[in-house]
């Protein structure tokens, strides 16, 4: 079982334990008044199998889960052995990107040195909490998503466009943003984790 707070992941060796399991949670938590959220629980098959059972039922990859803003998905290591990988979920990143967009539509005539200072502040907390292995591109693509926005916002600061993309290249030398880097390495972590690799 891995949790946080009142959201956790349990891990079963066969497919009954695993309902059994389910059963017997809604009904411990029926005794307190409590109900399990349909919508976010399911019972996955996951792991070493998966792509061998979900190709026996016509599906062409293993079903996935998202748990504390990652998807976690089976793949494999460099070596050709099953592991455990994770990428931001859409959902979470559909959300940032949303938010990011909608700020620099309002304060797109701020100065724009507030603007990078408050960008590059977003991003490094953004790359601290998904720069893990294996998640590096997602973060690049939103890091480019984000370079979309602020070329667009930037140009409708007055009626005559600011920058054409050599200009804004230039621009972003003078008032970078940060690259992400991976920030928490799993290989690192494998004897604290080791339980759920």
């Amino acid at each position: 079982m891995v949790r946080y707070a009142d959201d956790f992941v349990c891990c079963f060796q066969s497919k009954e334990e695993a309902y059994h399991f389910f059963l017997s949670l809604k009904q411990r938590l029926a005794k307190f008044g409590l109900e399990i959220a349909e919508d976010k629980s399911k019972i996955i098959p996951f792991g070493r199998f998966a792509t061998k059972l979900s190709r026996k039922e016509g599906k062409k990859k293993p079903s996935t889960f998202d748990f504390l803003g990652f998807t976690h998905y089976c793949g494999k290591s460099q070596n050709g052995h099953f592991r455990v990988k994770r990428k931001t979920s859409r959902k979470k990143m559909s959300g940032k990107l949303r938010q990011c967009k909608e700020w620099l539509k309002a304060n797109r005539h701020m100065d724009v040195r507030m603007i990078m200072e408050r960008l590059r502040r977003s991003l490094t907390g953004y790359y601290n909490y998904y720069c893990i292995t294996d998640n590096t591109p997602m973060v690049d693509n939103f890091r480019d998503k984000i370079r979309g926005f602020l070329f667009k916002w930037l140009n409708r600061r007055s009626q005559k466009s600011s920058f054409n993309w050599d200009k804004f290249e230039l621009f972003l030398k003078k008032y970078p943003l940060p690259r992400p880097r991976v920030k928490v390495s799993i290989y690192e972590l494998r004897d604290e984790i080791n339980y759920i690799l």
